[in-house]
């Protein structure tokens, strides 16, 4: 077989496939094999039909060489594909053009394949992720948090202020006039949102034993008016820091002590939530430098469809429908693939454009570094190198290979040559997030979870 490609326009590629008459008759002879150990023709023991009988049960020699290419030819395109090292991401067109009825086999074949896209300025990205560095103001809110645990109410006589704990009588009704809440003495928290927002706001300057009403929507609900009355005004007052609170409160005998263990958590932390929005940044960075329009619908419909494909056996393996999902996440079909639809367009973007970046840095893949990933994988599967590389080689997925550890050396080269900025804008030394913390945070959490 031999096979050659020309590249068209709105990145298709047409293959002409040559295939030998030999090659023709070991695929017609397959078809006659397995016809005949199929098909029950009185007379004949299943597998023994003579040829000459199946060409005339099927309406002749050409009917029967016809089905033989029918059955061929998507083996022979898969073949010539691996030949000429093209990434289709959609089904082909294929057309005969010589061998219908005898002789060698010619065809052709139009596909889409993956477009090369441009990411200009993909060397010069500045990246904005959360401070590494732990702030004395953090410290402080991490402790006051601690000792709110020992905090104690007190009623106060004055206007309610952001914060307040505040004690009230709500009864809700809907549009249609439907009594839907009904609650009495209720402590709650000013500022805390778990109504809803008009109530925070209008709250706010009124004193104990007045009234309000409010409308709003709670979160996934419809309008309803709320009838509020306060019973009276707390305030959280929170014990003295001191020494001897933190002796008898935590397993510290001092604030210092306290502080000391408070910053140095909140440091590995911080790190750890540097070094992931790091790459998610770097990412999505380097995403928003592919235009739409060079974003090929086939890709993004195919991986819409392997999320979707992906959402189902999860939901399946929890006794989950897709109408309860659905019901619980509160949108339709038609916005769960909506959302799906913005996820998988971004993905594809960041596939395109780390090919892109692996290109422009020529950060290729050779025999021994495929070799090595051919070998990390089989030990993942449990299978073994030599089995695994003739199933990639027989599926035609060693260019894909390839490619994927490609994308990984250009995400690798990306985060390492990014600019990465505070939430203000300043420069973040890099040093600060080349730590090993990330993997001892990683280690205990296995530890934990084991």
């Amino acid at each position: 077989m031999r096979s050659t490609h020309e590249i068209l326009e709105d990145n298709k590629v047409k293959l002409t496939i040559e295939v030998e008459e030999q090659e023709v008759t070991v695929a017609l002879d397959k078809v006659v094999r397995s016809i005949g150990s199929s098909v029950r023709i009185p007379g004949f023991r299943p597998g023994k039909v003579p040829r000459k009988v199946l060409e005339a049960r099927m309406g002749g020699a050409n009917a029967l060489r016809s089905e033989a290419l029918r059955d061929a030819l998507p083996d022979f395109y898969a073949q010539a594909v691996v030949d000429t090292e093209i990434d289709p991401i959609s089904q082909p067109e294929i057309e005969i053009t010589a061998g219908q009825e005898s002789g060698p086999v010619s065809f052709d074949a139009v596909v889409e394949v993956r477009p090369l896209v441009s990411v200009a300025g993909y060397n010069g990205l500045n990246v904005t992720i959360p401070s590494p560095l732990v702030t004395e103001d953090e410290v402080n809110a991490q402790i006051d948090r601690l000792r709110e645990n020992d905090g104690a109410f007190v009623d106060v006589d004055r206007p309610i202020l952001n914060g307040d704990y505040v004690t009230l009588d709500i009864v809700g009704t809907d549009e249609e006039g439907n009594e839907v809440a009904n609650v009495n003495d209720y402590l709650y928290e000013v500022g805390s949102g778990l109504v809803v927002a008009e109530l925070d706001e209008d709250i706010l300057g009124l004193k104990g034993g007045e009234s309000l009403t409010v409308k709003g929507t709670p979160e996934g609900g419809t309008l309803i008016e709320f009838a509020v009355s306060i019973s009276d005004v707390k305030e959280k007052t929170l014990p003295e820091l001191s020494d001897a609170w933190a002796e008898e409160n935590s397993e510290f005998s001092s604030v210092a002590e306290m502080r000391s263990d408070v910053e140095e958590r909140m440091a590995k932390m911080k790190i750890v939530q540097g070094q992931m929005a790091m790459r998610e940044a770097a990412l999505l960075a380097l995403a928003e430098l592919v235009n739409d329009d060079d974003v090929p619908s086939a890709l993004v419909d195919a991986e819409v469809n392997e999320r979707l494909h992906d959402l189902g056996h999860r939901l399946e393996a929890q006794n989950i429908s897709i109408e309860q999902f659905l019901g619980a996440t509160g949108q339709s079909g038609d916005q769960l693939v909506e959302a799906l639809r913005a996820d998988a367009t971004q993905a594809v973007k960041v596939d395109l454009a780390l090919r892109a970046v692996a290109l422009a840095e020529s950060l290729g893949v050779d025999d021994q570094e495929l070799e090595e990933e051919i070998v990390r994988m089989a030990e993942q599967v449990g299978s073994t190198p030599e089995l695994l590389r003739e199933q990639i080689t027989t599926a035609g997925r060693t260019g894909a290979l390839r490619a994927e550890r490609a994308k990984t050396k250009a995400a690798t080269w990306l985060i390492e040559n990014v600019t990465l900025v505070d939430e203000e804008g300043a420069e973040i030394d890099r040093k600060l997030l080349e730590t090993n913390v990330a993997e001892e945070s990683q280690e205990e959490t296995a530890n934990e979870e084991a």
